[in-house]
């Protein structure tokens, strides 16, 4: 089975590579024309994954590029993620996540028409919400540039799939963590900051979320690739289920740490992208019963475990716990 990644180099995806790799798949990465060096997240893996140049926001580059691959399935995985970056910078991610979504969806449709769409959406399409928990058939309500353009990508998979035959999985993952030596996402910053003994400031601190380590996200991808093609289009949620404030999830990861330093409730990191406080969602938990019943999908970590196991890389990682 040849199996492409785009945003194979991400977080995610290139923690993706890693598990098909592992288990003897055929895989194939989407990357621009880049340097060994920016090739660093898949440095394991390198001798057996194969590179595809392609560029998600040209049409022709993309179908290209599936045209001379025609992969059995497509993890769409690249995207601009960063939610508090959105708000000064829209264009951009209009255009790498919806209008590189469209690329990748005419492209199968025109080069690989048999090919399974496996595609990263997120939890961020919801935004405010009468539900608590979140089920799929919520309606879309974003509440940043960034969820905007995932829900507009995600609506045109969806009418792809019911209007062109596209065969899709759609996958809306909540938070996920465990990312080393980068900083800028909630988690990571929290425990980076406590291990610095840094005063360490938590905006919103009300905001309850759900966060999932990078292991079992990976694995709702896997569960993804192994269903059975009953229909043209099957959207799971993906959550651990473990809803948490921010304030809340400070406190766990100094209770681990053992941090002793200044908490500042309500204010942001200095030099923090200015993010408008009345277009924040201050509750988004989704319902993860499909993919548990369909899939048999189940988080293998409760949060408080999953943070020591970061808590713990993130010490052997940095000079001064080695």
């Amino acid at each position: 089975m040849a199996i492409l990644i785009t945003g194979v180099t991400g977080f995610i995806g290139s923690r993706l590579a890693h598990r098909l790799i592992d288990e003897g798949r055929e895989v194939y990465g989407l990357v621009r024309h880049v340097s060994r060096s920016a090739l660093h997240t898949v440095e394991p893996v390198l001798d057996r994954l194969r590179f595809i140049e392609g560029d998600l926001g040209e049409y022709y580059s993309i179908r290209a590029a599936i045209a001379s691959v025609a992969p059995e399935v497509v993890f769409h995985l690249g995207a601009l993620t960063p939610v508090r970056y959105s708000f000064e910078n829209p264009f951009s991610y209009a255009k790498i996540n919806f209008e590189g979504t469209m690329n990748i969806v005419h492209a199968i449709l025109e080069a690989s028409p048999r090919t399974r769409l496996i595609a990263a959406s997120t939890a961020e399409v919801y935004g405010w919400q009468p539900h608590k928990p979140i089920p799929e058939n919520a309606k879309f309500n974003a509440s940043s540039p960034y969820g905007v353009s995932k829900a507009a990508a995600d609506s045109y998979i969806q009418m792809a799939s019911r209007v062109y035959g596209l065969n899709a999985r759609i996958l809306r993952c909540n938070n996920t963590y465990g990312r080393l030596k980068e900083s800028g996402f909630l988690v990571e910053y929290l425990i980076s900051s406590m291990l610095a003994n840094q005063t360490t400031h938590v905006g919103a601190p009300d905001h309850i979320r759900d966060y999932m380590t990078v292991d079992d996200h990976v694995s709702a991808y896997v569960a993804a690739l192994n269903t059975k093609e009953d229909s043209n289009l099957e959207i799971f949620n993906v959550s651990p289920g473990n809803p948490v404030s921010n304030i809340g999830l400070a406190k766990k990861i100094a209770s681990i740490i053992e941090f002793k330093g200044k908490i500042v409730a309500g204010s942001y990191p200095p030099g923090y992208p200015i993010r408008p406080l009345q277009g924040d969602t201050d509750y988004i938990v989704l319902d993860s019963s499909k993919i548990r019943k369909e899939l048999g999908w189940t988080p293998s970590l409760s949060l408080d475990e999953g943070l020591l196991h970061t808590i713990n890389a993130w010490r052997k990682s940095l000079p001064k716990y080695s």
